[in-house]
């Protein structure tokens, strides 16, 4: 495929997670401390927020399941994955993360194990989104291009 076309299709697909809400302007900011000296940094910054969201998941899952829910745990966890949310630009994990955290101040249980759903299901819908925004930009760069950024 032609460069130009990767790169309009990279454009077209990075505007559509914006227009969607998967991503906010924190995004931009990330890619805009991008260089030519540091040209991995937003895969490397969004990669370390895969690993860590992936223990947090698992963190709390597994407080949950407790016979005696620690809630002020559950908040602390969820309070870290909005933040890590944030700091990327994944505007629907974090969002999703507000509502979660009034679940654990009322500590309604129920309510919990439903927002940890709805944050995995966020989690993973931006994760594979992000993921094939990566696969993109190795396409524009193997075929000699330059990643496009908007503007």
């Amino acid at each position: 495929m032609e460069v130009v076309q990767l790169q309009r299709q990279f454009l077209d697909f990075l505007t559509s997670l914006y227009r969607e809400g998967f991503l906010d302007d924190q995004f931009v900011q990330l890619q805009k401390l991008q260089d030519d000296s540091n040209p991995d940094f937003v895969l490397e910054v969004v990669s370390l927020f895969f690993e860590d969201s992936e223990k947090l998941l698992n963190n709390l899952a597994a407080a949950l399941q407790q016979q005696f829910v620690d809630f002020k745990q559950v908040d602390a966890h969820v309070h870290q994955f909005k933040g890590s949310s944030s700091s990327i630009g994944a505007y629907r994990v974090k969002d999703a993360c507000v509502h979660f955290r009034n679940f654990c101040e009322d500590k309604n249980l129920d309510g919990c194990l439903k927002c940890l759903q709805h944050v995995k299901n966020e989690y993973y819908l931006v994760k594979n989104k992000l993921e094939t925004l990566f696969r993109l930009e190795q396409q524009i760069l193997a075929a000699g291009g330059k990643v496009p950024v908007i503007p």
